[in-house]
């Protein structure tokens, strides 16, 4: 995907990650933290994190098109650099939400099988995961608001420099 409706596609397909990404990390926070969030929100957060993990690479692809089709600059190349490391953020997001998401189907019994993989009745477990989650929700946060400010400032940096 190059252009749509004669726009770059990063330009729009960026929107996406800026709202889901950090959305799937918000949701993925509160369902590690809170069990009545979980039994609720944990599926539609995994929906949605895998989502957000086939968006990001889409986007990146539509940034790297548009990146070879201006004059290169420094911002630019900081901001391409920075852009690749949003898949990580989006794969540590869908793990913890696929992890908090199968513990709360073994907790209620709605596994096909009888099996606990992941210790749903353990205390520490949850703890180590709800942790987890908290650090890699707010590193996915941190992540997308320091390749979106990269971003903006090679987007705007000529414009602000004007009287």
């Amino acid at each position: 995907m190059k252009t749509v409706n004669g726009l770059p596609a990063h330009v729009l397909l960026v929107h996406a990650i800026v709202v889901l990404l950090p959305l799937a990390a918000l949701l993925l926070a509160v369902t590690a933290l809170w069990p009545a969030a979980r039994r609720r929100l944990a599926g539609p957060n995994l929906v949605l994190s895998l989502i957000v993990v086939v968006l990001v690479p889409i986007t990146t692809n539509a940034g790297e098109w548009l990146e070879r089709h201006l004059t290169p600059s420094p911002l630019i190349q900081k901001h391409t650099e920075l852009g690749d490391t949003a898949i990580y953020a989006a794969i540590g997001v869908a793990v913890l939400a696929l992890l908090v998401w199968w513990r709360q189907r073994e907790s209620t019994g709605r596994t096909p099988v009888k099996r606990l993989f992941l210790a749903p009745a353990s205390g520490a477990v949850t703890a180590v995961l709800t942790v987890i989650a908290v650090l890699v929700a707010g590193g996915a946060v941190y992540d997308v608001v320091r390749i979106g400010d990269s971003g903006a400032k090679a987007s705007w940096s000529d414009w602000a420099a004007q009287p």
